[in-house]
């Protein structure tokens, strides 16, 4: 009855955590010969885990990543693999730098920005990511609807915001203002990933204004990563894998 009252309180505590290693002490008999210390080591220990996976399990929902494939996945195909170890230790987060990735269609831009963020997301850091066209198009409506500041706001406080395909088409003016601030917001604070088929070093002419787009590519180019993903598209790699052999 008593072990009954235990789990019963460990439930109404949410503790399940804890519940799930008493559960297991209960089934294995070897663990009798355990001290009191020891055994509620083993449950505090069992309950940090189960607290820590779902708070990344959160992180990965809410980021949307949760289906990403993951960095240790990715092949390396047009970067070094040095590069992408030490990418994947996340330690560019930490240091709050940008990465700029860019690169022909299909080589695997937007697969590494995702693995990278959802590297990020488990080491425990937020993170959101958009198509560049996604994103202006919610600040467009959210200007229209008198939540553009709140808007801002949210963005400002993600730790790793992914801005996905930049540079399909050149920036208007309501565009370019709204990048500017949103990077204004996040410089030296908060990491960017951007990924683009154009190198960043012809930024200019499509974020059009040379004052705006010097103030944006200060904020965002000095303090960044640079990553060129060259070789075949992975697309038309796998179209060629599916094709039916004769």
């Amino acid at each position: 009855m008593l072990i009954n009252a235990t789990q019963d309180g460990l439930k109404t505590l949410k503790l399940h955590g804890m519940l799930k290693a008493l559960e297991s002490q209960l089934r294995a008999p070897d663990t009798s010969g355990l001290s009191f210390e020891e055994r509620l080591g083993n449950m505090v220990d069992m309950e940090l885990s189960v607290r820590s996976n779902n708070k990344i399990q959160s992180r990965l929902k809410k980021s949307k990543l949760s289906h990403t494939p993951s960095i240790e996945e990715f092949d390396g195909k047009g970067i070094e693999r040095a590069v992408v170890v030490s990418l994947a230790t996340s330690e560019w987060a930490r240091r709050k730098l940008n990465i700029l990735i860019d690169g022909k269609t299909g080589v695997g831009k937007t697969y590494l920005a995702y693995a990278l963020a959802q590297k990020a997301c488990r080491d425990g850091y937020t993170v959101k990511c958009d198509r560049a066209s996604r994103l202006f198009n919610e600040l467009s409506i959210a200007k229209a609807d008198g939540r553009y500041a709140k808007m801002l706001s949210d963005l400002s406080k993600i730790q790793i915001l992914v801005i996905d395909d930049f540079g399909l088409f050149s920036l208007s003016e309501e565009q370019r203002h709204d990048l500017l601030e949103i990077l204004e917001d996040r410089y030296l604070l908060h990491s960017t990933i951007i990924t683009s088929q154009v190198p960043s070093e012809h930024w200019y002419d499509l974020i059009g204004d040379p004052t705006i787009a010097d103030a944006i590519l200060d904020r965002l180019v000095h303090n960044s990563h640079k990553i060129h993903l060259s070789g075949e598209s992975r697309r038309r790699e796998m179209a060629k894998e599916l094709q039916p052999v004769n």
